[in-house]
């Protein structure tokens, strides 16, 4: 049955406004750091839904799980989804974007932004918020202090970036290392799940300790090679930018020293009981 003329006159019209609507205000620059943190804490919410509408109907030990198990395994849903996201877009802005090249000379790259730079930071943004909320709401079920103060330094770093546009290369490269989450997670999901024992525990291992090695030790590194290459560019940006530009990354680099070395011991521990 065709639509009445009138009827498709009045779609299209509702259709134009609303594009310009989205374009005018919801992707327009000045509001565009508030409506990715909200898009953020919406796409939070509705990942950990569908994790628990999956999980109910296709993963026959969710039903056993006590409530903050079930919990937990429906936010680290959200985590995994979110590491996916961000270390895509994290990878493309470092190493394949123009964006933050040595080669483009507009301007100086530590205070180079772009509208999809800014959206991805806040959809980050709005992750950690949700994330720490849940922490905090819950604590300390879903984890201890340290991982509150993980994401209380990476939510204050990332959100400076967007807002005020400074450092944005050094906080998509910390970024890369979220890369590691989809691992971590499934190491939990594995155990949960009564796997512990199994070969895919042990190949997870392997995978998390590579990853670690990779994305939270060697890029650490290569960060703060590049910040020594870039200090006089670096020494522009505002005190608070500044400091922050060396006490986060520095923090965390120590935890995931930290962590590394707990990750060597635990690998060595089951590749031990292999033989």
């Amino acid at each position: 049955m065709a639509v009445p003329r009138k009827t498709a006159m009045a779609i299209k019209s509702y259709q134009n406004q609303a594009e310009d609507l989205v374009k005018s205000y919801l992707l327009a620059d000045p509001f565009m750091p508030y409506t990715s943190v909200i898009g953020g804490i919406f796409l939070c919410k509705l990942v950990y839904d569908l994790t628990q509408l999956i999980s109910t109907f296709y993963i026959k030990s969710y039903a056993s799980l006590t409530k903050i198990q079930r919990i937990e395994w429906n936010s680290r849903g959200i985590s995994s989804i979110h590491a996916i996201f961000i270390t895509v877009l994290s990878l493309y802005f470092v190493f394949w974007s123009d964006l933050f090249s040595d080669q483009q000379l507009a301007g100086l790259v530590t205070f180079r932004s772009s509208s999809l730079s800014v959206f991805g930071l806040g959809v980050s943004v709005g992750y950690f918020c949700a994330d720490l909320g849940m922490l905090l709401w819950l604590y300390p079920s879903l984890g201890g202090m340290e991982y509150v103060l993980h994401h209380s330094l990476a939510g204050i770093a990332v959100a400076y970036s967007m807002f005020s546009g400074e450092g944005q290369l050094y906080t998509y490269m910390i970024l890369i290392s979220e890369i590691t989450t989809p691992e971590i997670n499934m190491r939990w999901y594995l155990d949960t799940a009564g796997m512990k024992r199994s070969s895919a525990y042990l190949i997870n291992g392997i995978v998390i300790f590579f990853s670690w090695l990779g994305a939270r030790i060697l890029l650490f590194g290569y960060m703060f090679y590049h910040v020594y290459l870039h200090y006089d560019q670096v020494i522009q940006m505002h005190i608070f930018g500044y400091m922050l530009v060396f006490a986060v990354p520095a923090v965390l680099a120590i935890m995931n020293l930290m962590w590394f070395g707990k990750i060597i011991k635990g690998l060595i521990k089951q590749l031990s009981k292999r033989q």
